[in-house]
């Protein structure tokens, strides 16, 4: 069963759940935010700019964001094969609200960070 199955079998009709587990896995919003930072941009230049994704990842992640009409896909008729990823007016839309959770996350890692680090020192004190 796949992802997108399992979020629909699950509760079919909940916007947030069905939309947030398609988009909220490790890659979609870093691969539409490294869109952003091109007009349009082929399969290993996106590699070299998300340099810890795996092919095989890339692959799922954009054929996902293409699905839901986030990405647009364009094959030449060459050889080799040229395909280039472009954002949609979806995922431009959806961009305000990645670029605030990116600054959001910038304001506040440095306290998240402390918080992990303070709250893991509290649960490996062994309790007398």
């Amino acid at each position: 069963m796949n992802r997108k199955e399992l979020v629909d079998a699950v509760v079919p009709d909940c916007p947030i759940r069905n939309i947030l587990a398609r988009m909220s896995d490790k890659w979609s919003l870093l691969v539409l935010y490294t869109l952003s930072e091109g007009e349009v941009m082929r399969f290993n230049t996106l590699r070299k700019h998300i340099p810890d994704i795996s092919q095989k990842m890339l692959t799922v992640t954009l054929r996902t964001l293409e699905e839901d009409g986030f990405i647009r896909r364009k094959v030449y008729a060459e050889v080799p094969p040229k395909v280039e990823y472009s954002l949609t007016e979806r995922a431009f839309s959806l961009l305000p609200c990645v670029n605030n959770l990116i600054a959001w996350a910038k304001e506040n890692m440095e306290a998240i960070l402390k918080d992990r680090t303070r709250n893991k020192a509290k649960l490996s004190i062994p309790e007398a």
